[in-house]
């Protein structure tokens, strides 16, 4: 029976109307399943701000650097001492003491691309490899599997696409597609975000829907149905196994196996609506796209999810948020009054600040490991037109939960925030850690979808100050 058969026997209408989900709740061997030994994190909430933060005006400003590079903001003291942060990031500066600031992140890259796959995977690649490796959740969901019904790697939403044209880095790789991220907003209606209309000056307060299509079933596909292909999907497994390697089939595969489970189980379907919080809950955060989607990802954690992917980058309302050039054609103003709104860093403030201490206040932080990563930071010099360029040399991230050693500040920059001054922790190094503290060994063999060896990682340390 050839793939192009088979997939005629299934409804492929179907497939589509349940929703597009990765396989990454497949089920796992025991010994993969099992966590090693010295795991100090069950989950992980990754987030992931893709366009390069600017570091200057968040992390790590340089209030004595000349104005061409501190630029006319200030920065304010956080609770640690000698520690300060720029003056938008007025919430995690008053929790500063729960952060473990990686002011020592860079690399040797300033193009978005590869580094953004370096990133997301922990593995350099070059422009043929752009779509090899798996995510680091697509390996964590592999090597750990799904917990309570849930895929073992969410993205939320996952529509991030750097271009143009766009390019999709949500991806199994060499795992299959059966370990892409399950996203919630499945395929971006306008993927290429430099190419759509946009206000100079858009709302920050969007309340933004991020339940699933697939959760609700069309009226036409009622649960029965589901149930009665589910039995003839029984008839094609052997089949379907032996296809496993055809990306497109693999994919459905897991998108109806998937879907199935979470549309049958009512408990998992409540995770995935906010309206059940509080008011003061949901404002705490900021009814924002990224306030929504931290609370989410705050929501799925408590509901068993094991890694989960919080995705605020490239966004049909406001273009390429963290990609602050000031270009004509981006309708940005000048980036140290963009740092100012509300869906740029004073949102990301509220939001992570609101994450970070509802976890804390439900006791969830001691066990979720917290990664803000962003691909680079921006140029020292402020460019002619206001904005800050790439800059892979150096920027700033942050750890906390999950055993990080909080409270601290990691490495520093020189007088321009130009290039550490301390050892360097480049995208390898944060994947390293972020394995490490679920447990697994960073340099794990495992096996591709073809069955040869493969490390999870090729290079990259353990990050000794924030877990060691």
């Amino acid at each position: 029976m050839t793939a192009h058969s088979l997939s005629g026997l299934i409804d492929r209408r179907d497939f589509l109307r349940v929703g597009s989900l990765g396989v990454a709740g497949t089920a796992l061997p025991g010994m993969l399943a099992a966590k090693t030994s010295g795991a100090t994190a069950d989950s992980v909430i990754f987030l992931w701000m893709a366009g390069g933060v600017t570091h200057l005006e968040s992390f790590d400003p340089k209030p004595e650097a000349p104005r061409e590079v501190r630029g006319k903001l200030g920065s304010i003291q956080t609770t640690l001492p000698g520690v300060h942060f720029g003056e938008t990031m007025t919430r995690l500066s008053r929790i500063a003491n729960d952060l473990a600031v990686v002011r020592s992140y860079s690399h040797d890259s300033n193009d978005h691309l590869l580094i953004q796959v370096y990133t997301l995977s922990g593995r350099k690649v070059d422009r043929n490899n752009l779509y090899t490796h798996p995510n680091i959740g697509g390996l964590v969901s592999h090597l750990h599997g799904p917990r309570n019904g849930l895929p073992g790697y969410i993205a939320v939403p996952g529509i991030t696409r750097p271009g143009p044209p766009p390019y999709n880095f949500f991806k199994g790789g060499w795992l299959g597609p059966h370990y892409a991220p399950f996203c919630l907003g499945g395929v971006p209606k306008q993927p290429d975000f430099t190419a759509t209309d946009k206000l100079d000056d858009p709302p920050a307060r969007v309340d933004e829907n991020l339940q699933p299509q697939s959760l609700t079933p069309p009226s036409e596909l009622p649960l029965a149905r589901l149930d009665g292909r589910a039995s003839l999907r029984e008839k094609f497994n052997i089949a379907l196994r032996n296809l496993d390697r055809q990306p497109k089939i693999a994919a459905a595969e897991g998108e109806f196996q998937n879907a199935l489970r979470l549309l049958k189980n009512p408990s998992i379907r409540d995770a995935f609506d906010l309206t059940r919080e509080k008011r003061t809950v949901r404002e705490n955060y900021g009814i924002t796209k990224l306030g929504n989607r931290c609370l989410m990802a705050r929501r799925l954690v408590e509901s068993g999810a094991r890694y989960v992917m919080v995705d605020y980058g490239y966004d049909p309302d406001y273009g390429n948020i963290w990609d602050n050039h000031n270009a004509a054609s981006q309708k940005h103003p000048p980036i140290q009054d963009m740092v100012k709104r509300g869906y740029h860093l004073a949102g990301m403030d509220r939001a992570f600040a609101a994450l970070i201490t509802d976890l804390k206040q439900r006791g969830m932080l001691k066990r979720t490991l917290v990664v803000f990563l962003t691909e680079f930071g921006r140029t020292p010099k402020i460019n002619p037109r206001g904005g800050r360029d790439h800059w892979g040399a150096a920027g700033s991230i942050f750890f906390t939960g999950g055993g990080a050693k909080v409270g601290q500040v990691i490495g520093a920059t020189d007088k321009t925030a130009s290039e550490p001054t301390t050892r360097p922790n480049s995208p390898a190094d944060i994947a390293a850690t972020i394995y490490t503290a679920l447990g697994i060994e960073p340099h794990t063999m495992v096996k591709d979808f073809q069955g040869r060896p493969r490390p999870i990682l090729e290079h990259g340390r353990t990050i000794p100050e924030v877990l060691g």
